[in-house]
């Protein structure tokens, strides 16, 4: 999770592991993704409705493919869509570049290889201490500040500094054993997600302000964690229950007890790590997060981030709903307000859109505004929105509309002001 300083770029060593294997694998993986949907498809099908013996005595088989009909449907569409893709069936805003081939060539290859090192490492990073040392020392900073427990700190970093996709990752894993309650998983994954650094570069490249890098990301930051001071203090995340999916006898509150912090989180560190020694169950659950990613969140991902860019690239509906900022971006004195409206809300469908569109506005300070919100947004059903339905969070659909449009109320008026002062 520690960043580092990579060729020139800012990464984290489960990134770059993750891009050698992309690299390595890169003219085969959309056929491996599409045959790999395929089997969910089928497999999913064949457990939800034939219920073989085989299948459900065995616990780990029967949490990856037997599932509601709703999310067996998604599956089967994730499938068809990566099916359509590759062999170029049908129409083309289906497979195109821009919509399906965006999804199959370009962002699954990436969840693909990302979820290889961040299974198999997960255990590492939650079974030995480190969560329960940083959740003593940081209680009483990340409670008053953002409404979490303390172990959260390490979530928020590994999300803010290294991906977003892990972050919700190792946040639904805590919360299914038990460790956040509703309220402080969903605060979690959709407020602390934002893309990784080198991400974030590529957009700033795009749109051709490489030299505002410093400014930009400080700007994020600024917005970012003025989002997350007032989002988990309103409607719908304050609203979300504070009960805990399953009971967790680890999960105390830390007390003094006489003796500092520090040494009480290091001996409750110690006690967790004591738990597990045994190598090969610690292999084990790494091995069950790669496929348990891989069956779960990449159909969702595939089939909900392509009819979203499909949406977005061949009807009217964002440009629609984007007509509300027009006043609101001339009332803050953005340039070319009407062309940026609609980047406002393109974001919900895929992260890189408002960039696409807004590459070709004539304002440096008003593409910079751009480059901030589509980052600070967060929400964008083509990977973040599309993992966080696969997981057990409790957040639906219309919270996550509903959250992508409130961070954009906050944190456009900051980004504005912090961009007149810039330009």
């Amino acid at each position: 999770m520690v960043p580092l300083s990579y060729d020139g770029e800012i990464s984290i060593p489960v990134a770059l592991m993750a891009g050698f294997v992309e690299e390595s694998l890169k003219s085969g993986l959309p056929v491996i993704m599409t045959v790999l949907l395929l089997f969910v498809a089928v497999l999913s099908t064949v457990v939800t409705y034939v219920k073989p013996e085989w299948a459900l005595k065995r616990s780990f088989i029967k949490s990856l493919f037997f599932v509601h009909p709703v999310w067996l449907l998604t599956r089967i569409v994730g499938f068809i869509l990566a099916g359509m893709t590759l062999m170029k069936i049908g129409p083309e805003w289906v497979w195109s570049g821009a919509t399906g081939g965006l999804l199959l060539y370009d962002l699954m290859p990436l969840l693909f290889s990302i979820f290889i090192f961040a299974g198999l490492f997960l255990p590492l990073l939650l079974n030995f201490g480190l969560l329960e040392l940083l959740g003593t020392l940081l209680d009483k900073v990340m409670k008053p500040l953002f409404t979490l427990p303390g172990r959260s700190s390490i979530d928020c970093l590994a999300s803010w500094m290294g991906d977003g996709t892990i972050g919700v990752l190792l946040t639904n894993n805590q919360y299914e054993q038990g460790f956040y309650t509703k309220r402080e998983a969903a605060v979690i994954g959709t407020t602390f997600s934002v893309v990784s650094i080198t991400f974030s570069i590529v957009i700033l490249s795009y749109l051709d302000l490489d030299h505002l890098f410093v400014p930009y990301y400080i700007t994020i930051v600024v917005a970012g964690l003025a989002a997350a001071l007032i989002m988990p203090r309103i409607p719908s995340l304050s609203r979300k229950a504070n009960i805990y999916m399953v009971e967790n006898k680890e999960m105390k509150e830390p007390t003094d007890s006489g003796e500092g912090r520090f040494r009480l989180g290091l001996t409750q560190a110690v006690k967790r790590a004591k738990k597990n020694a045994d190598l090969r169950a610690t292999v084990s659950s790494g091995v069950k997060n790669v496929f348990d990613m891989w069956f779960g969140v990449l159909p969702v991902v595939m089939a909900l981030g392509t009819i979203a860019v499909i949406i977005a690239e061949t009807t009217p509906v964002f440009d629609i709903i984007g007509m509300p900022f027009i006043p609101i971006l001339q009332l803050l004195q953005v340039p070319e307000a009407t062309e940026a409206s609609q980047t406002m809300v393109i974001g919900f469908a895929d992260m890189f859109l408002p960039a696409v569109i807004g590459s070709g506005i004539e304002s440096e300070m008003t593409r910079f505004v751009i480059a901030c919100v589509s980052v600070t947004q967060l929400i964008y059903m083509s990977e973040i929105g599309g993992l966080l339905l696969a997981s057990k969070l409790a957040v639906s659909l219309k919270d996550l509309i509903f959250i992508f449009l409130l961070r954009t109320i906050i944190t456009l008026p900051i980004i504005v002001a912090i961009s007149h002062i810039i330009f």
